[in-house]
């Protein structure tokens, strides 16, 4: 099976998802790796114009499927608003598939990502996009973070939280 990366140079705005989105038209497999939906971008095709945060772009070819890794932490409101945008465009996504273990952005990453960012003096602001990126991988690598996975056993989430 031949495997084709698409890696960028960290800085965004490289032209990742048109590439992707160009080679997932002959592509078993698009998969997310890492990342949240702090980073995105754009897609058009005949469906229209899509900004992706964290829905893999190879969406819109059905015989391709899509995959929000382990390595990803996945903010579930934005993730449902976002696929709901794709569906509403006439868009299946019944080939779209998220890892049981990739870690949840839950609001108070979002609240602590904003605070810590206010806390910083001037000149040594992050620039952080506010969306818990961040304080959700700090709360994975310390083990004491939530997981996809953990939405379908209601009493160890509830146990968790």
């Amino acid at each position: 099976m031949t495997v084709t990366a698409v890696v960028g140079a960290q800085w965004g705005d490289e032209g990742k998802g048109r590439v992707v989105d160009w080679l997932a038209q002959r592509a078993a497999m698009v998969i997310r790796f890492q990342g949240g939906d702090n980073a995105g971008h754009t897609v058009i095709n005949h469906y229209g114009t899509f900004k992706l945060h964290m829905v893999p772009s190879g969406i819109f070819n059905p015989d391709t499927q899509c995959l929000i890794g382990t390595g990803c932490v996945v903010n579930p409101t934005n993730l449902l608003q976002e696929i709901g945008e794709v569906e509403a465009a006439g868009v299946s996504t019944a080939n779209l598939w998220i890892s049981n273990r990739a870690h949840l952005v839950l609001p108070y990453h979002i609240r602590l990502d904003g605070l810590q960012e206010k806390a910083l003096s001037k000149g040594r602001k992050i620039g952080t996009t506010k969306r818990g990126i961040g304080p959700a991988y700090t709360d994975k690598s310390a083990r004491r973070g939530l997981r996809v996975g953990d939405l379908l056993r209601p009493d160890w989430l509830r146990e968790r939280l």
